[in-house]
């Protein structure tokens, strides 16, 4: 470990810290630990994630749909620290294998996963920005400040994620506090609930700190039927962009229909202990990078 530099030995250190103080924070509030398998026969088929083949199955691009089939089980709050891989994600942010923190709640919605992503940061000790509550920002109302349109105008041109990353998260990163971007419009659901009277939106949110897109969460789609319409209109996407249709992930189905009223979240590991660090890269907080195996 000669060649290694100061800075990343320094923030090994500090991950370790925060894989042990996000195992504290989630025990103290009564959460399991779960480990559920990486090597998995079908992924959620999003149209814009490419998993990595692995024999004639697939590493995971996520636990979620593991997760939630425990949730059907009986087992009401979970978390889990694994790795995830996907293919071609790479840059100053992203790397194609990561560490990803999951945990859901039964019997809760979006609302309580913020508090727990305040409750989370400030027991790691993220003390940047204004206490909490932080900032709960609707998806409109930042098209409405910053990207000069609506997100329905956006979604029909295609320009809906190139102005959230060069308008929207910029305005986000200089308000100098953590914020919640809310209530995403219906087509960004994926697996997420509509947000009840207002079926044109989504009970999602994403959580924006020190410039980093650090998590993403929601109530989450309890009806199979309609998760089933969903994950045929993101096989068409995917097949329409050129991309390998994925299988439909047919135990996740059945057992949704078992599953109670829930929220969940996957919050990117590697990003936060680049916030907690100050770190400029990704490549920064982790042992080795691809280019250096």
């Amino acid at each position: 470990m000669k060649d290694r530099p100061e800075r990343p030995l320094r923030n090994l250190e500090l991950r370790a810290r925060v894989l042990q103080g996000v195992r504290a924070f989630f025990a103290e509030g009564g959460f399991l630990e779960v480990e559920t398998p990486h090597r998995i026969p079908a992924n959620a088929p999003e149209p814009h994630i490419d998993a990595v083949p692995s024999g004639e199955w697939y590493l995971h691009t996520s636990p979620e749909l593991a997760m939630k089939r425990l949730l059907a089980a009986g087992y009401p709050r979970i978390f889990q620290i694994c790795r995830c891989w996907r293919e071609g994600e790479r840059g100053e942010r992203h790397l194609p294998e990561f560490t990803m923190l999951e945990w859901y709640r039964a019997h809760a919605d979006y609302r309580a996963l913020m508090e727990d992503c305040e409750g989370l940061l400030g027991f790691l000790g993220f003390a940047a920005g204004a206490k909490p509550p932080w900032p709960r920002i609707a998806v409109a109302e930042a098209f409405r400040r910053w990207a000069g349109t609506t997100p329905e105008e956006a979604l029909e041109a295609g320009s809906f994620d190139e102005l959230v990353a060069f308008r929207v998260e910029p305005a986000l990163a200089s308000l100098g506090t953590p914020v919640f971007l809310v209530d995403y419009p219906g087509p960004c659901a994926a697996l997420a609930r509509r947000k009840p009277g207002r079926q044109e939106l989504a009970e999602r949110f994403e959580l924006y700190a020190g410039g980093l897109e650090l998590a993403n969460g929601f109530s989450e789609l309890t009806d199979p039927a309609e998760q089933r319409e969903r994950f045929e209109v993101d096989r068409g996407a995917r097949l329409r962009s050129g991309r390998d249709p994925y299988p439909v992930p047919e135990p996740f189905l059945r057992d949704l229909a078992r599953m109670p009223p829930s929220a969940g979240i996957a919050l990117g590991v590697d990003r936060l202990v680049m916030l907690l660090a100050g770190a400029g890269t990704i490549d920064e907080v982790v042992a080795f990078s691809p280019e250096e195996l």
